[in-house]
């Protein structure tokens, strides 16, 4: 695969990532008043991040970018509960939110731009 095309599948699973998780905070948020609710976190970021700073440089170094794709897992987060057992704060879910589709954002823009470059070497305008 070439360099091009790894790095758009790349982006593309950071940006499914990230939209997941965006809708896994805005369902923490959407149970903020029930009770007993535990938020929820999707796990993921750990393995992107470290395949993220991890670039093959040489051909004889192991390819860290396997196919096998990493499994994403929601966790319930066990935070302080309030008087009704909830523990949702609607404050950091709201950062969380932002984050996420910032992130998101991010990511499609970044897209866009290698397809830019595609579209540029192809065409050449």
């Amino acid at each position: 695969m070439s360099e091009m095309w790894q790095s758009v599948d790349r982006l593309s699973n950071m940006a499914s990532y990230y939209l997941e998780r965006t809708k896994v905070i805005q369902s923490n948020i959407a149970n903020a008043d029930t009770p007993g609710y535990k938020p929820k976190e999707l796990i993921f970021e750990k393995e992107l991040t470290q395949q993220i700073e991890l670039k093959k440089e040489n051909p004889k170094h192991i390819d860290p970018f396997p196919e096998t794709k990493t499994e994403k897992k929601i966790i319930e987060l066990d935070n302080f509960s309030g008087y009704d057992g909830n523990s949702v704060d609607v404050q950091e879910e709201l950062a969380k939110l932002a984050e996420s589709s910032i992130m998101y954002k991010s990511m499609v823009e970044t897209m866009k731009k290698e397809f830019s470059k595609l579209k540029l070497a192809i065409t050449g305008r």
